[in-house]
């Protein structure tokens, strides 16, 4: 069975050729305008922000701007961090998602952002993606997904 762990995979020579401190950590800005491959090969947008839970220190989603030209009539997308695989060969970011997916994925306009910290929004992200709320893990015990407390 294959386990939601709620974290960015990457993929990649990564950290062998990497100058500086990437790809394990890395600052968030450095990401900002990378390429988002769907899992049929497509372009299907640019990462816009990284958005974070600041009480829990978690990275929750990364915003995507899809559609539109140069910025005009584009759709942002809020995608679980853990639907994303970092490729550090192809320096772009990979979703778990065809691009027919993204397209028909639920979005918002730059003018009018969703309350991200409201639960049900985003559980319905989450599902809509296919994985567990970033503030839940896996627990092999009993087969179930736990909250996971913010960090001191």
């Amino acid at each position: 069975m294959s386990v939601d762990k709620g974290q960015l995979n990457i993929v990649g020579k990564g950290a062998a050729t990497a100058e500086g401190p990437g790809p394990d950590i890395m600052a968030a800005s450095t990401l900002d305008g990378n390429n988002v491959l769907s899992s049929d090969g497509d372009d299907v947008g640019k990462i816009k922000e990284i958005m974070l839970d600041v009480a829990s220190g978690r990275v929750a989603y990364a915003v995507l701007s899809s559609g539109g030209f140069l910025g005009i009539g584009d759709k942002l997308l809020a995608i679980p961090w853990s639907a994303l695989t970092l490729d550090t060969d192809n320096k772009c970011f990979r979703i778990s998602a065809t691009s027919e997916q993204v397209r028909n994925a639920p979005g918002f306009d730059k003018d009018a952002w969703p309350s991200m910290a409201d639960r049900s929004w985003a559980d319905s992200i989450h599902q809509y993606y296919g994985r567990a709320p970033y503030w839940q893990r896996f627990d092999r015990d009993d087969d179930t997904y736990r909250d996971v407390p913010p960090a001191l």
